[in-house]
């Protein structure tokens, strides 16, 4: 395998073939040297990643949003240091969240210079959170995060846009209608939680813990810091969520009164009932008992712009 060619993971965000026709139009132009492989499902992604390491590709690029991204640093976990330090992953944005490549600048829109940045090959190290946890079955289980975990109500809504997905087919249409529902449902959990010498033990409505800018609820998180940034957010009324999502979507989250940040290496939810979590954006349901959340420091290599 030549060293410059490129192992590309296409996840198409539905039927049309215009974006991947589109991309392979740009690396052509470029003369890049790449083999393209397509995800037929959610299921597929980590299995294909892990075919390309083998294959010897030394640059992965996925193109796709932030849960194929999360596909891929667990499979890049899953290998020996030697392996994972040889290889450098890329991101082309093409998903219905892009939140991690959004922080380094790289914008759906704007494929020819996203392309162009990672032809130059500019590589920084990033931490990777980790959720450590017991299933349903009891089995001890652990998955990590390049962007963060979301507990609680913004979990919930991520179930709620899945079940829409599955009867509207549109990802924006379920998005807007998760929303909508969320009104409807349990608004907040009792959650006891350490986070450094702090002991929150009370209702929450949602918490987010981010290595990455946590989709605006970690905005000032750091993925190089080794430190994960924690926002809890108490139980508030009706109009005082939608204030929340105003603030949300205006870049101004830690603002809102019933936000509480934090910063901290680890942390553990001692109890959590019922209370959804997801992981870069896709679900893995509820732990059993209590569950720590900490960052590895620098063990993936990253592509970013120039």
């Amino acid at each position: 395998m030549e060293q410059q060619r490129w192992g590309i993971l296409y996840c198409p965000k539905g039927r049309s073939s215009k974006q991947r026709e589109r991309i392979q139009k740009v690396l052509d132009e470029r003369h890049v040297q790449y083999d393209f492989v397509q995800s037929e499902s959610t299921d597929s992604v980590e299995r294909l990643v892990s075919m390309l390491i083998h294959n010897g590709y030394k640059t992965i690029i996925v193109v796709g949003g932030d849960s194929a991204l999360n596909d891929a640093v667990n499979c890049l976990m899953k290998e020996e240091k030697q392996v994972r330090d040889s290889i450098a992953l890329g991101v082309i944005p093409n998903g219905l969240m892009n939140d991690f490549a959004r922080y380094w600048d790289f914008k759906e829109a704007n494929l020819e210079q996203t392309v162009d940045w990672l032809i130059k090959r500019r590589i920084r190290q990033v931490d990777l959170g980790c959720i450590r946890y017991k299933n349903k079955k009891g089995e001890q289980c652990h998955r990590y995060f390049l962007n963060c975990i979301n507990v609680g109500l913004i979990a919930d809504v991520m179930n709620l846009r899945k079940q829409a997905r599955s009867l509207l087919g549109s990802r924006t249409l379920s998005l807007i209608v998760s929303f909508f529902l969320m009104i409807f449902h349990r608004m907040d959990y009792k959650m006891h939680i350490k986070i450094n010498s702090d002991v929150v033990n009370r209702k929450v409505m949602t918490m987010c813990i981010g290595s990455g800018p946590g989709y605006g609820q970690t905005p000032n998180a750091v993925p190089y810091n080794g430190l994960l940034d924690v926002s809890v957010v108490y139980h508030t009324g009706i109009l005082q969520v939608f204030a929340g999502l105003w603030l949300l979507i205006t870049g101004r989250f830690l603002n809102h009164r019933s936000v509480h940040p934090y910063r901290t290496r680890e942390l553990t939810v001692e109890e959590a009932k019922h209370a959804l979590v997801g992981v870069d954006g896709r679900l893995i349901g509820t732990p059993v008992g209590s569950y720590r959340v900490d960052v590895e420091q620098e063990v993936i290599n990253f592509l970013i712009p120039d």
